[in-house]
C-alpha cells in the first residue's frame, strides 16, 4: 500500500494480496481521520458482503472467490464510541458482467485498488439503534 495526502484529499493504492478494510484502517488512524467519504475501484479475487434483512434485523453474508472487477466501493468513516468506524459497500463484476454486492466484511486485492479519501473537517458518531437495528450517524454539538 502507498497514499498521498493532498490537503483534505488522500489518494491510495492498494497493492494485490492486501485486505481493503484493514489497510484503509491503518491509512485512517495514521491520519487521524474522524470524518471521511470515499470511492475506490480495481480488481479482487476474494470478498464477502452482506446484506441487511430490515424485518429480521439481521445480516447475510454472500461470499465469492474468482476474478471480479471492483464496479463501484464507497462509504463513510466515522466513529462509535469515539473510536473509528468505517461503513463501506461494494459492487463488483465477474467476467461475464454479473454484478454482485453489498455491506463490505473483507476483501482480497488481486491486482489493485484505487481510493480517494475526502477528509471532511467534522465528526459524526454512530449509535446503535433498536427499531432499525443498525448502528446509525448520530450528530454531535
Amino acid at each position: 500500500m502507498d497514499y498521498r495526502r493532498f490537503n483534505q484529499t488522500i489518494i491510495l493504492r492498494m497493492d494485490a494480496g492486501e485486505e481493503i478494510l484493514e489497510q484503509l484502517k491503518v491509512v485512517a488512524t495514521k491520519e487521524h481521520i474522524k470524518l471521511a467519504s470515499l470511492s475506490a475501484l480495481g480488481a479482487i479475487n476474494e470478498f464477502t458482503v452482506g446484506v441487511f434483512d430490515t424485518d429480521e434485523k439481521k445480516y447475510y453474508a454472500n461470499e465469492f472467490k474468482g476474478t471480479y472487477e471492483i464496479v463501484s466501493l464507497s462509504g463513510t468513516i466515522t466513529s462509535m464510541n469515539q473510536e473509528y468506524y468505517v461503513h463501506l459497500h461494494l459492487s463488483a463484476g465477474d467476467r461475464e458482467g454479473k454484478v454482485f454486492g453489498g455491506h463490505l466484511n473483507k476483501a482480497i486485492v488481486s491486482a489493485t485498488c484505487e481510493m480517494v479519501i475526502t477528509v471532511i473537517d467534522g465528526v459524526v458518531e454512530r449509535k446503535f439503534s433498536e427499531e432499525v437495528g443498525l448502528n446509525l450517524f448520530e450528530f454531535c454539538d
